[in-house]
């Protein structure tokens, strides 16, 4: 059999590097590298061209001569606020039946969009700290949400990646600081109580458990010595590799629920251990760092390849008799 032809459409302009840990992965998986495409061309407005080829899907960037009839569609790194733009070409993927984990526009919008995620989770009842939602707040508005829950509390927007507009607020100028951030960038935002998540060393952390087709395949601890500062691996914290087996049944129950009610097939979740366990957000495309090509980035593209592995030879139920 052919080695599969697998186009990998990433954002470029992201920089965590997520392409580049698929690229390897799709290429020791098959012995061939992906072909690379800029999500962008296929972004409302783009000059991406895509038309049905017999059963598939050809795929042209006619400014970049790429034309290709791919086998697997891996479409990852996306940056939040890029991900509507998306939407249309999602669902021509779902249409044509193409072989991804790409596709499910309305989980996409659920896990990126954070008060979309709050009112899943309040339905399903996953545990997550108390949280309120605003949208340019008049300042008492504000004050009473921060009352309300108790004066010690993350303000985070709706749509934001990294950290960088994450506030650890205990004061009232922080408050007024924080909403006027938010409000000068027209967004709306979530306050949330904050878990209280400290090591008995003092040093803040938190889980990043990775979960595909409603299995860990991968977790790690996120530990941040700055209790200001989101326990993000590019705010400075150190994250700590854990095989499945080793972390706290709980929180994997707890990782699991939280994708699945999002609707995701695969995701990061971000959760504290306190309190029972509570989640804090799930990532759609969550990033990888050193030591996790084999350990999620490879398990990541063989469910691609299983999937079209499937396509290919259907379960023996399915096939016809001899």
């Amino acid at each position: 059999m052919s080695r599969p032809c697998i186009a990998l459409i990433a954002d470029p302009t992201s920089p965590e590097g997520c392409a580049d840990y698929l690229a390897r992965a799709v290429e020791l998986l098959t012995g061939t590298p992906p072909v690379r495409i800029d999500s962008r061309h296929f972004a409302d407005g783009g000059s991406g061209r895509a038309a049905r080829a017999g059963d598939r899907l050809r795929l042209r960037v006619p400014e970049e001569r790429l034309d290709v009839v791919p086998d697997v569609v891996v479409l990852y790194e996306i940056p939040p606020h890029r991900r509507r733009s998306l939407a249309g070409f999602q669902r021509l993927l779902e249409r044509h039946d193409v072989v991804t984990l790409g596709t499910g526009t309305a989980a996409w919008r659920t896990a990126t969009e954070k008060d979309r995620t709050v009112e899943r989770f309040r339905r399903d009842g996953i545990a997550h700290m108390e949280t309120a939602v605003l949208s340019r707040p008049a300042p008492h508005e504000a004050a009473a949400a921060f009352d309300k829950l108790g004066r010690d509390t993350w303000a985070r927007p709706v749509v934001g990646t990294g950290g960088d507009d994450t506030f650890h607020i205990t004061t009232e100028e922080q408050l007024e600081h924080a909403a006027a951030y938010y409000a000068e960038r027209g967004t709306d935002w979530l306050l949330s109580r904050d878990a209280g998540n400290f090591r008995p060393d003092g040093r803040r952390h938190q889980f990043r458990v990775f979960v595909l087709h409603g299995q860990v395949v991968h977790a790690r601890e996120h530990i941040q010595p700055e209790p200001d500062t989101p326990c993000n691996t590019c705010q400075g914290a150190t994250p700590v590799h854990i095989a499945p087996a080793d972390l706290p049944a709980p929180l994997g129950r707890l990782a699991v629920a939280a994708t699945a009610s999002v609707g995701l097939p695969f995701a990061g979740v971000d959760l504290a251990i306190e309190h029972g366990g509570v989640v804090f957000e799930v990532n759609v495309q969550p990033a990888f760092v050193d030591g996790e090509l084999p350990l999620v980035a490879v398990p990541y593209i063989q469910a691609h390849l299983s999937a079209l592995a499937a396509r290919r030879d259907p379960a023996p139920e399915r096939r016809m008799p001899a």
